[in-house]
């Protein structure tokens, strides 16, 4: 077995700890770093049913992409969220441990695992930290940029995106005929990075939840962008993470269940 700490400690080096926003709150958001664990359930949110299926598992950590606790909670109540799953912490002693902007900007990360399911060759960061070590040859941020492999329609990127995220419809801005061979990319919102994206050079920008005058903006400088959704633009984190974590255990040749939470669907529903 290992502690909460020590796990902890293993995410650092897949997501170190050190790249999260300022804002974020990564890392343990409830439990005992001395807790010990022998099986870990990974979700993408911090969900009363994500907490139940690691209850059911009996599971000992849930490990997350958005934490728990982001907002200054002046109360703690019990009958809601955030409430019911420090509650069920408590009770059933599973730690929940989060890897958020941390993970979305690491070398191998999520942005790096997103280029990779939509078949986009990375080239550089999309907003690079302003702290990096560029002797290491380790440049981290958010986002990516990189070639698509061949010039196609921005119809038929959508179709590709569809496809290789296994999801049924993207929202796209642009004309579906225009060319596109270049691309910048950043999983979940990605609106904040609009204005980057419009002096980029990339034909066109994958992302989640652009707003509408983000759209409108993109849309005057006569560039394209596919808006994949957050949850569908994120929730693969599960099964990077599962990778990554049961490569770092292997090596450690430690004994730790790593289980899957997929029952997760996006909040949104489409009529």
């Amino acid at each position: 077995m290992l502690t909460v700490r020590q796990i902890i400690d293993i995410v650092d080096q897949i997501a170190p700890f050190s790249l999260a926003e300022s804002w974020d709150n990564s890392g343990l958001q409830v439990g005992d770093p001395r807790w010990q664990v022998s099986k870990i359930l990974i979700a993408l949110d911090v969900t009363d049913k994500a907490l139940s299926e690691a209850e059911k598992l009996g599971c000992d950590m849930l490990i997350t992409h958005h934490p728990l606790i982001m907002s200054h909670e002046k109360q703690i109540d019990f009958s809601r969220m955030p409430g019911i799953a420090i509650l069920t912490s408590a009770r059933s002693r599973i730690a929940v441990v989060s890897a958020h902007t941390n993970l979305d900007k690491a070398q191998d990360g999520l942005n790096d695992y997103l280029a990779q399911k939509l078949g986009i060759r990375c080239t550089d960061v999309f907003l690079a930290d302003a702290m990096n070590n560029e002797s290491a040859g380790r440049i981290q941020g958010l986002g990516r940029i990189g070639h698509l492999g061949g010039a196609m329609t921005l119809e038929q990127l959508a179709c590709r995106i569809k496809g290789n995220l296994g999801i049924p419809q993207v929202r796209i801005i642009g004309n579906p005929g225009s060319m596109v061979s270049t691309a910048a990319l950043c999983s979940g919102s990605g609106g904040s990075l609009t204005t980057q994206f419009l002096g980029s050079g990339m034909d066109v920008y994958i992302t989640g939840d652009l707003k509408y005058h983000e759209a409108r903006d993109i849309e005057s400088y006569g560039k394209c962008a596919v808006d994949v959704g957050h949850f569908s633009s994120e929730s693969i984190v599960v099964e990077l993470l599962k990778n990554r974590l049961g490569q770092m255990f292997d090596a450690g040749k430690y004994e730790i269940s790593i289980n899957t939470y997929d029952q997760e669907q996006d909040p949104f529903l489409t009529i």
